[in-house]
């Protein structure tokens, strides 16, 4: 059985990796600190024989466990937590990248990075292909967490021109679906946690800057495809859904799928908000052959009943596992 540990293992993304993982029979340990993933998002695992949990902040060393793989996804991706505590994001991003990486090494383990599509800041190339190197502000309230997965990368690369480590790389495009949480703070919970509660959409902007979103399944296929790549594909590879849309348009979409009426609100625009955002998945689609499969409107639906749930149960939602999740 091999064995896989993944930071930040409690997360969004984490907690459906594990659930990933277990199902191709891996004995998983998952690390984390519960400083912003959740016990719920791992409860229905707690029980099974190849499943461990262990709370340990990244930015300390490693315990002394057994991998062949190491997924590093310790550090706060949302705005609103990142935000919160830059220093503690930017020691995470770089210590906690560090200490796995010296980990992996130790354990002759796979090390694979989950960096993001923040390291192309406001991007002056559209669509981002893996070559732009970003148009990033290194004074900015998002530098703690752009610059610190820029940090990450490069650790990576370092480790492996100088030791041969196995390392893979990918960068997250906007993803979203179940086990978001109701504050999260990115544009999807947003948006349909205040038309579940018949608030006011909150637009920062004119709402013409556009995204391209991916649903966590998609996202998760993707990891997996990326690790079981030749040793020499280190990537990095962007990981993405590429339809494109504008956050006005998505605003719109929820609302006529939740069934309330057109309610916006435009504030000032948040600093360092990139304009456009779209990934060139060229290269991990001719490497692995991995295109996303769920469309925005199936994954908006499951997304949408996945949070009248949560805001049902006080806030708190349920385990989901992944066959709840999963979009045909």
């Amino acid at each position: 059985m091999s064995r896989a540990v993944v930071t930040g293992g409690a997360g969004f993304l984490g907690s459906a990796l594990c659930d990933a993982l277990i199902v191709r029979d891996m004995h998983v340990t998952c690390i984390d600190n519960l400083s912003s993933g959740r016990m719920s998002n791992v409860a229905h695992l707690l029980n099974r024989q190849n499943f461990t949990f262990v709370k340990h902040d990244v930015v300390e060393p490693f315990p002394e466990i057994e991998a062949d793989l190491v997924f590093n996804l310790a550090c706060p991706a949302s705005p609103v937590f990142y935000q919160s505590d830059p220093i503690k994001t930017a020691k995470t991003a770089a210590f906690g990248t560090l200490n796995g990486l010296e980990f992996a090494k130790r354990s002759a383990a796979q090390f694979f990075q989950a960096s993001t599509s923040e390291i192309y800041g406001d991007p002056e190339v559209h669509p981002q292909p893996e070559t732009y190197q970003g148009n990033v502000s290194t004074t900015g309230p998002r530098a703690c967490y752009d610059e610190g997965k820029r940090f990450g990368e490069s650790l990576c690369f370092d480790f492996h021109r100088m030791s041969g480590l196995e390392i893979k790389v990918v960068r997250i495009f906007n993803t979203y679906g179940p086990r978001m949480q109701v504050a999260d703070g990115r544009v999807v919970s947003n948006f349909i946690v205040q038309a579940l509660r018949g608030d006011p959409i909150t637009i920062y902007g004119d709402g013409s800057q556009t995204r391209s979103f991916c649903y966590v399944s998609d996202l998760i296929d993707a990891f997996l495809a990326v690790s079981e790549t030749p040793k020499g594909e280190t990537g990095p590879f962007n990981i993405g859904n590429p339809e494109e849309i504008t956050v006005l348009e998505l605003a719109t979409h929820i609302l006529d799928t939740i069934g309330e009426p057109e309610k916006l609100v435009f504030v000032d625009a948040a600093k360092d908000d990139p304009q456009r955002r779209k990934p060139d998945i060229s290269k991990v689609t001719a490497t692995t052959g991995w295109q996303p499969q769920v469309g925005l409107r199936a994954g908006l639906d499951a997304t949408i009943e996945y949070f009248r749930t949560a805001i049902m149960l006080s806030e708190r939602p349920t385990p989901i596992a992944r066959p709840s999740w999963t979009v045909a």
